[in-house]
């Protein structure tokens, strides 16, 4: 027995399934599109003083002294070709398959005043401690993530002289893949390395 259907009927039926459908995928990529734009919303580029703090020295005594505390915490430190700049990279291992790594940038300029000083003010202030040199030192961290991604292949060794004898060989090829990747942006960690650079600062 056959049972017959009546198109008329079923095509607005199917036109309101097609919209429907029609529908949830723009909710979907409107909610997709809000998600990805959220980041730099967040980005307000407010007067803070998270990532930068003033030292009362010279550019090259603040960058040695940034370099020394890193070294004192077990960074492994990245080419010294200039003085004004300083980076480092150190290695964690939180979980035996979880690979972290902290990777900072520091650069030192000179703090631009207000006004400069005529020679005769300059000659007058010259003991005044407001006149001593003072650097601004810019430091961002960058978290890198990484996980122990294993593959492994297997392959056969013949040997002729004995005949259809053959040995299985494997081989492991594990690799580190970078998973995830943030600036840090948490003040309380930037606080206690300006600390430490005070510590180890040289005031002239």
């Amino acid at each position: 027995m056959t049972r017959s259907f009546d198109l008329p009927l079923l095509r607005p039926l199917a036109a309101t399934l097609a919209l429907l459908t029609a529908l949830s995928g723009c909710s979907t990529s409107s909610s997709g599109a809000a998600a990805k734009a959220k980041v730099y919303l967040d980005e307000a580029f407010s007067n803070t003083e998270t990532f930068s703090r003033v030292f009362p020295s010279t550019t090259a005594s603040t960058c040695e002294a940034a370099r020394r505390a890193l070294m004192s915490q077990g960074y492994l430190l990245g080419s010294a070709d200039r003085a004004d700049s300083v980076t480092g990279r150190k290695s964690f291992q939180p979980q035996p398959e979880v690979h972290v790594q902290i990777e900072f940038h520091i650069v030192c300029v000179p703090e631009v005043r207000a006004a400069s000083l005529s020679a005769s003010d300059a000659a007058a202030n010259a003991g005044d401690p407001d006149d001593r040199p003072s650097t601004i030192a810019f430091v961002s961290a960058v978290q890198d993530r990484y996980s122990l991604k294993k593959s492994s292949s297997s392959a056969s060794l013949g040997v002729s002289a004995i005949g259809s004898v053959s040995l299985p060989l494997s081989s492991n090829d594990d690799s580190l893949v970078k998973v995830a990747s943030e600036t840090i942006p948490a003040g309380e960690f930037y606080d206690r390395f300006f600390q430490l650079v005070d510590r180890y600062l040289e005031v002239p």
